[in-house]
């Protein structure tokens, strides 16, 4: 897939506001300061697709850019620290929510984490979540460059074990300053976007041989 292409579509409020053309998508999730939007913006190889803001919690919305046609990569609001009013901090946590429990084309889930101060109680809800609902998650260590290359494996290798008994959970270090990560990556979100273009190959190959028969 050429992430070069990725595209802006539109923003939501709402689960009903969402794209109904969207045949498969990833959402994107992790707290506010979790470098969302930069990490977007490397794995597409552009620097103002996703808003990058100084702020955290800059993101209200739910983000949509479309990576091929129908599938959409989706940018969630940020948790934990955007300095709003509470009842607005609901509102979005209640839409957070109705997307992650209702949007049918949702295929993965990524979600980063600071690699620093990695899986907070937000990291482990989501996780949680996504085992229940057998949706599969990738978890970007983001941030890996504040570290030294030595402490930063150490995380990874004591992350890994906490979740190697979880099913249809990976994880990778990340870095968006040094590009680093973003194959491995890519190769995550591309086999999870073609799946269902495979099974309607085969779909299309079975009705091919029985017509031919």
């Amino acid at each position: 897939m050429d992430f070069n292409q990725t595209h802006f579509v539109t923003s939501a409020a709402t689960l009903a506001a969402c794209p109904q053309d969207s045949s498969a998508e990833i959402a994107f999730a992790g707290r506010s300061n979790a470098g969302k939007s930069s990490a977007i913006n490397t794995l597409c190889n552009q620097t103002r697709l996703a808003r990058i803001s100084k702020t955290p919690g800059r993101t209200q919305l739910i983000n949509f850019f479309q990576l091929v046609d129908k599938k959409y990569l989706v940018d969630l609001p940020g948790y934990g620290f955007a300095k709003v009013p509470l009842a607005v901090k609901n509102k979005w946590q209640f839409e957070l929510e109705q997307y992650l429990r209702k949007r049918e084309s949702l295929v993965g889930l990524i979600l980063l984490s600071d690699v620093r101060h990695p899986l907070k109680d937000f990291d482990r809800m989501m996780i949680e979540w996504a085992i229940q609902s057998e949706l599969p998650l990738h978890l970007l260590l983001t941030k890996s460059d504040k570290l030294k290359r030595g402490a930063a494996q150490n995380t990874l290798l004591k992350i890994s074990r906490e979740l190697e008994v979880l099913p249809n959970v990976s994880l990778q270090l990340f870095s968006s300053l040094k590009n680093s990560g973003v194959d491995e990556a890519r190769n995550k979100i591309s086999s999870w976007l073609s799946v269902d273009e495979t099974v309607d190959i085969e779909i299309n190959e079975a009705r091919g041989s029985k017509d031919a028969g």
